[in-house]
């Protein structure tokens, strides 16, 4: 990778030392471009003529997703935030009286939240599979939830928020489908840090941000439903972009993805979020992969070395967050520390982590990307309390 082309590429890497990524990442350039074209468009031509304009740059979204993640185009449906593509699919599914919902001790609150309130509502149950010693859901402990039966959904997180860890979502996938059970991944940190390809995973759905890894506008979002289930499941909402009204008094709902979609929406997002899909995967999914892994490694090496530093994270195959403490020093007085110095970094939050029983009260997360580099490793490691 030429990373001084790709810096110059990304404006806020002149002035800051950003190492948010799984927060919200910088956008490149062509992404810029593509958002504030597109709304200075609306604000000279109208709203609705702008749409009308661009079209064509509005439907690449979808091609582009799909090139992406390795889906069809008919599989993409735009949402205007991860939450609310994760929501449409979740709540689509038609849970009943004894079905079971199989999830991680990892996953994330806010999906927590909607299993239970489905489970009370419809007589589900919510099952957390147990991981093995190194915090990575064991596949075999969900193989014999599996075997035991009545499970509806098997629901995870790719990347967690808190630990650092990549959970073996292949393998998942591939017990899914010998059980016949429905798997939606969030992938709300690793579509744009990993290389993704949704038939090799085997997932059914698939959420994910635009704003994280993927370097898009804040504010988007997407789901990826399989062709061959779209028709399975109903939306906890329609409209007329979901649906077609058949007078006087029925309708029918796409045969597609964009059953889950919304008429209303962010239009300059959109456009931008397919062009950051087109930037991802010019550049190479494998490479950027590397390289965060790389960056990412350098961080934990070098704060492992520091006397009062903990490094929290876990599992055999490490991600681009790295979560750490300092022994005696606050991780949101850290971040504020940093951020003096020209470096962002977050704090990880207990209320987030939903089932996880060994979570630390709070920690410091610094995540890597590809544009970021050994010298801004560094220098989050010099703003760093000493102990």
């Amino acid at each position: 990778m030429d990373i001084e082309r790709l810096r110059s590429d990304t404006p806020g890497c002149a002035t800051v030392a950003h190492l948010n990524n799984a927060g919200a990442a910088l956008p490149p350039r062509p992404v810029i471009d593509a958002v504030n074209g597109h709304f200075a468009l609306e604000s000279t031509i109208g709203a609705y003529e702008a749409a009308e304009q661009s079209d064509a740059a509005v439907q690449h979204f979808y091609d582009a997703m799909a090139r992406l993640i390795g889906a069809r185009a008919d599989e993409i449906a735009y949402v205007e935030n991860a939450t609310r593509a994760w929501d449409m699919a979740f709540y689509s599914i038609p849970f009943a009286d004894g079905d079971r919902i199989l999830t991680t001790t990892s996953e994330y609150s806010s999906n927590t939240i909607a299993y239970h309130q489905v489970a009370e509502a419809k007589g589900a149950k919510v099952d957390v599979v147990p991981d093995w010693a190194d915090g990575t859901l064991s596949l075999e402990a969900l193989e014999a939830e599996l075997v035991k039966g009545d499970v509806r959904l098997v629901s995870l997180n790719h990347i967690p928020t808190q630990n650092g860890l990549v959970n073996p979502a292949a393998e998942v996938g591939q017990l899914c489908r010998e059980h016949g059970v429905l798997y939606l991944l969030d992938a709300c940190q690793s579509v744009g840090q990993l290389a993704i390809d949704v038939n090799e995973i085997g997932c059914d759905m698939l959420s994910a941000t635009g704003r994280k890894y993927l370097r898009g506008p804040r504010g988007t979002g997407f789901l990826y439903v399989r062709r061959e289930i779209v028709r399975t499941l109903v939306p906890p909402f329609l409209d007329l972009q979901a649906a077609t009204w058949k007078a006087p008094g029925g309708f029918e709902m796409r045969d597609t993805a964009q059953r889950f979609e919304t008429w209303e929406r962010y239009v300059a997002g959109q456009i931008g979020l397919g062009v950051a899909a087109d930037y991802a995967a010019d550049l190479g999914m494998a490479g950027i992969e590397t390289r965060v892994t790389e960056l990412a490694a350098k961080l934990r090496e070098e704060l492992s070395a520091r006397p009062g530093v903990t490094v929290l994270d876990k599992g055999t195959r490490p991600s681009g967050l790295v979560t750490f403490t300092v022994d005696g020093h606050d991780p949101t007085a850290i971040k504020h520390a940093a951020r003096e110095h020209g470096v962002n970094i977050n704090v990880t939050n207990p209320a987030s982590h939903g089932y996880d029983p060994h979570v630390h009260p709070a920690a410091v997360r610094a995540s890597v990307h590809y544009y970021n580099t050994e010298g801004e490793v560094e220098r989050l490691l010099s703003a760093l309390p000493r102990t």
